[in-house]
C-alpha cells in the first residue's frame, strides 16, 4: 500500500552551539520543558497531521536518541506497516560513509522512502521546536500545484541576514533564495520544512549525489537547482511557534517561553495539539512544608525543600531545604545540595551541585555537561561553558 506522504527527520547534526549539553548527546535528543525532549516536537506534529511513517537520519551521538526513540509507542508510530524508523548511515549506504550533507542524508535513504511509494516527503528538522499541521502545509502544496514548498516565516528586516530567505511573488511562487544575504531581498525566513513531489526530490538527490563539486546540502544545492530549472516553487506562510534552539540561549529563552503561554505561543497545555512523549516511570513530585515554588513547571520525580522560581525542572531533580533554583533549566535527574544557589543556567541531567556551590547569575547563561559534580562552595560564572567536573571551592570562568 503506498502512502502519501512520508516524513524524514533530519536528526544527525552534532549541536556544536550548545556546547556541553551535547558533549555526550544528539541535539534532538535534549531535553526541553521538563518532560519532553526536542525531537517529540516533529514526532508529534507528524502524529497530529495524520503522517504514520516516518525515517529519522540520525548520525551524531545516537544511543541515547535510538533508546528514547524504541518503537515508536509515546507516539501511536509502533505500526506494522510505516511507523517511525531511525536510519544510521551505515546501514542505508552502500559503503560505510556519513551523512555528508541534509541532501545526502535523504539520499541515503532513497531505499526506505522508496518501499513505501509515496506522493510527497516532507524535510524536517529533528532541532526545532515547533507547533505546526502538516496536513494544511500539504493542502497548499496540492493547491498551487507545487512540486516543492517551503515553509516561512516574517523575520524583522534587521535579522534577515541570519536566515536563508525566499524571495516570492504576489501568489507566493518563488523568485529567488537567498543563503545569509547581507542585502536581504525579503523577510521570508526559510524554516528548514520542506515538502517535495518524491518523483521530483529523487531525480534531484541523484543528479546532485552525482556532482563531485556539491556539499549534498538542500540550502546550498538542491534548492538553488530547482530554481534554476523554472521548477514549481512555492513559499508557505507559517504563523504559528516556531524556534530554532541550536544555541544556548536560544534553548534557554524556548524554555522560558514554555513558562509564559499566553504571550510566547507555545502552549504545552493544548489538549486540541498534544505533544507526546516518553516518560519515566516515576512517584509523584514532593513539595516539602518550607518550599516555596512560582511559576514554575515541576516534573514528576521531583524533590522540593527549597526555593524554586520561574524555572523548569525535568524528572527526579532533588532540591534540597536552602538552595534556589530561579530563571533555570535543569535537566533529569540532578541534585541540589543546601545553600547552593542557581540563576539563569542550564544544568544537564544527572548533575550534583555541592552545598553552598553559585551557578550563573546576571549575564549570559551558564551551562554544564551531564553527570558532573560541582564542589562544594565552587563558583560558576556567567556565560561559563562547564565540560568537566569542579573541585569544592574552585573558580569557572
Amino acid at each position: 500500500m503506498a502512502k502519501e506522504m512520508v516524513a524524514m527527520i533530519l536528526a544527525g547534526g552534532r549541536g556544536s552551539r550548545l556546547y556541553a549539553l551535547t558533549q555526550q548527546t544528539a541535539k534532538p535528543a535534549v531535553s526541553f520543558g521538563g518532560k519532553y525532549s526536542i525531537v517529540d516536537f516533529p514526532l508529534s506534529n507528524c502524529v497530529n497531521s495524520n503522517i504514520d511513517t516516518v525515517g529519522i537520519a540520525t548520525q551524531y551521538q545516537p544511543q541515547k536518541l535510538n533508546e528514547y526513540i524504541g518503537n515508536g509507542q509515546p507516539w501511536d508510530l509502533d505500526r506494522l506497516y510505516g511507523g517511525v524508523h531511525t536510519l544510521p548511515p551505515y546501514e542505508q549506504a552502500k559503503g560505510t560513509d556519513w551523512y555528508k550533507g541534509t541532501a545526502n542524508a535523504v539520499y541515503q535513504n532513497i531505499n526506505f522512502i522508496d518501499q513505501y511509494d509515496p506522493q510527497y516527503v516532507i524535510i524536517l528538522s529533528g532541532d526545532q521546536v515547533c507547533k505546526q499541521d502538516y496536513a494544511d502545509f500539504l493542502r497548499f502544496h496540492k493547491e498551487k500545484g507545487a512540486e516543492f514548498t517551503v515553509a516561512v516565516m516574517e523575520v524583522p528586516w534587521e535579522e534577515a541576514p541570519r536566515f536563508g530567505l525566499m524571495v516570492a511573488d504576489e501568489e507566493d511562487r518563488i523568485t529567488e533564495f537567498q543563503e545569509k544575504p547581507k542585502n536581504p531581498k525579503s523577510n521570508l525566513a526559510s524554516m528548514g520544512i520542506y515538502i517535495f513531489n518524491w518523483d521530483i526530490l529523487k531525480k534531484y538527490l541523484e543528479a546532485d549525489e552525482a556532482d563531485p563539486k556539491s556539499s549534498n546540502d538542500f540550502g546550498n544545492n538542491v534548492i538553488p537547482a530547482l530554481l534554476r530549472d523554472g521548477r514549481k516553487m512555492y513559499a508557505y506562510h507559517f504563523s504559528g511557534y516556531w524556534r530554532d534552539v541550536g544555541t544556548i540561549d536560544s534553548l534557554w529563552a524556548a524554555n522560558m517561553e514554555v513558562l509564559d503561554p499566553e504571550h510566547s505561543g507555545i502552549d504545552i497545555f493544548d489538549e486540541r495539539w498534544k505533544i507526546f512523549s516518553r516518560n519515566p516511570v516515576m512517584p509523584c513530585q514532593k513539595i516539602g512544608p518550607r518550599a516555596v515554588v512560582q511559576d514554575s513547571l515541576i516534573t514528576e520525580g521531583c524533590k522540593i525543600y527549597g526555593r524554586v522560581i520561574h524555572s523548569v525542572l525535568s524528572a527526579g531533580v532533588y532540591v534540597e531545604e536552602g538552595a534556589t533554583v530561579e530563571d533555570s533549566v535543569i535537566m533529569e535527574g540532578t541534585v541540589i545540595k543546601a545553600g547552593a544557589v542557581v540563576r539563569r543556567a542550564i544544568l544537564a541531567d544527572h548533575c550534583t551541585i555541592g552545598a553552598g556551590a553559585k551557578i550563573g547569575g546576571e549575564g549570559p547563561i551558564a551551562h554544564t555537561a551531564s553527570g558532573l559534580t560541582i564542589g562544594a562552595g565552587a563558583e560558576i560564572k556567567p556565560g561559563a561553558k562547564v565540560y568537566d567536573s569542579v573541585k569544592e571551592g574552585e573558580e569557572v570562568c
